[in-house]
Parts: structure tokens; sequence; C-alpha cells
């Protein structure tokens, strides 16, 4: 009986998404929230790019970066959410086998892309403060570009193989106790031998997004010697408060990476459910948060976004 059930299990095209096993009767309330955030994140970064796109004072480097991290959240918010609200309120669980293993390749390779980007971004500030007169000679539009495409090339091409391997596993079983299909809940259900996957998932996983971090620190613990040795009156707390809220919201997407790498090891301790909500949290806080923190409290962006509503009324 058990052959015949892995047979049509192997046969079937489609796998199950079966989100927050121990309190699916919480998924109605849940969705309220997750709303909520996914409207907050697109409404936010759909303004920012606008803002940016129409508004020629802000056609500079540092602005392109952030166009480039809210198109970055914006598809890893389309990615996920979606489906999950799809889950959530229609109860349609399934998905195709092929859009499983895209969905887990946009989700690795944007998440080190946005890694990287907070990185370029993270060395953008340093130039500013720590080298004010060189910075139009070293961030330019030409160093935005390549920077871009570097970005893009080494996360995509690195990551590719994480779904590729994935999908060339033969599968047992096609329910997934997640609402997403990552790369540990996918292939969990293979029949063959995982070991190389999570491996190579692992030192990819660590090599791109451990490496980002240690250059993001580097810049700023340079920007806060700087920082720290201004003697003009407010510029220090200014430049503290802004550099600041940028490095926190970066601790906090690392730290939230670092939490769901530490509760998937520990399943057996811990309910699925954490690492489930984590998950879908990851992919809906930091899209909502960035275009604010990096964005709106930017004067420029605020003036920027007040002349287009000038121009509208």
């Amino acid at each position: 009986m058990d052959a015949e059930n892995n047979s049509s299990y192997t046969q079937d095209p489609d796998f199950l998404l079966i989100c927050f096993p121990n309190y699916q009767s919480w998924q109605y309330w849940l969705s309220l929230p997750f709303s909520l955030l996914f409207l907050l994140a697109m409404g936010a970064n759909i303004t920012l790019l606008l803002t940016i796109c129409l508004d020629n004072s802000l056609h500079q480097p540092m602005y392109y970066l952030l166009s480039l991290l809210s198109l970055l959240d914006m598809v890893l918010c389309l990615t996920v959410i979606p489906k999950v609200l799809d889950n959530f309120w229609f109860g349609n669980k399934s998905i195709g086998f092929s859009a499983c293993f895209l969905q887990m390749f946009i989700m690795n390779s944007f998440l080190t892309m946005e890694s990287c980007t907070f990185m370029v971004m993270a060395y953008d500030r340093y130039v500013a403060i720590c080298h004010p007169l060189r910075y139009p000679s070293i961030i330019t539009d030409q160093f935005v570009a390549r920077a871009s495409v570097f970005t893009v090339v080494r996360n995509g091409l690195l990551t590719l193989p994480i779904p590729i391997l994935s999908s060339k596993l033969r599968y047992c079983a096609r329910i997934i106790t997640n609402c997403i299909c990552t790369n540990l809940s996918v292939s969990r259900l293979s029949c063959d031998d995982i070991t190389f996957n999570r491996l190579y998932q692992f030192v990819i996983g660590w090599t791109l997004l451990g490496s980002d971090f240690i250059l993001i620190v580097i810049s700023y613990s340079f920007i806060l010697r700087v920082v720290l040795r201004i003697k003009a009156e407010g510029a220090v707390a200014k430049a503290l408060s802004t550099c600041g809220s940028h490095f926190i919201l970066i601790l906090f997407f690392s730290t939230v990476l670092l939490v769901l790498v530490i509760t998937n090891l520990a399943r057996e301790r811990i309910p699925p459910d954490v690492p489930i909500l984590l998950n879908i949290l990851h992919h809906l806080i930091p899209p909502a948060l960035n275009p604010i923190v990096y964005g709106v409290r930017t004067k420029e962006i605020k003036q920027g976004i007040q002349n287009i509503l000038r121009r509208l009324q």
C-alpha cells in the first residue's frame, strides 16, 4: 500500500502547502496583519520608485541604489505573499512542481541580492561620509550600473543550483509543511540523499550573506569613527541617527536569517509553526520598512513626494 501511495505522489505534478499545521484555525486571523503589511510594503515601494522616477533632482547614484532595493523587495513580496494569502483565504494549497522551484530560486537569489545591495549602499555611505570630496568621482552612474550587474550575476548564478538540485530529486511525498517552497521544506520530502543539497545551500548562503555582512560592519565601523570626530553642532547626532537606523535594519535582516537557520536545524525541539511564521515575516517586514527607513526619512525624498503631490493637485 505504501509503495502505491509513494508512486502516486511521485507522479502528481503538484505539491500541497500546509501552513501552520498545528494552528490552521489561526490562518484567517493572521491573514489580516499579513495583508496590511503586504499593502504597506507594496505602497511604500511603489511611492518611492515613482518619486525617484518622476523627480529629476533624485536622478543620482544613491537614489538609483534605493530603486534597486525597492524592486528587489517588491519581487520578493509578490513571489511569496499572494500565494500565502490565497492559501489562507481560499484554501488553494496546491502549487505546481515548476512553480514551486521557481519560487525557491527567486527567494534564494533575491534575498542574497538584497543583502549585496545593502553592502553596496553601506559603501556608498562610507564614501559619502569618510571621503566626501571624492564621492562624485567614485559613486557614479557607471559604478551603480556595474554594482547592479555584479549583484544580479553573482547571486543569481551561485543560487541557481539550489532549485536545480532539488528538482532532480525523487519525491516520495508531496505535502510541504510550510507556506513557502523553501529548499529544506521541499527536499525533506525526497527519497534520495539530500546531504549535498543541504550542504551546498548552507555553504553558499553563509558565503554570500556572511561576506556581505562583514563588509557592511567594516563600512559602518569606519563611518562611526569619522562621525565621532565631527565637531559641528548637531552633525554627529544627525549622522548617527541616519546610519544607525540603516545598520539596525540590516542587523534585523541578518538576524532573522540566522534565526531561520537555527530553527530549521533544531526543528525537532521547535514547533514547525515558528520557522513558518518567521519565513513569512521575513518577506514582509524588511520590504515594508526599507523604503521608510532608507527613503521617506530622507529630506530629498520627502521633498520629491511633496513636489509630485503638488503636480497632482
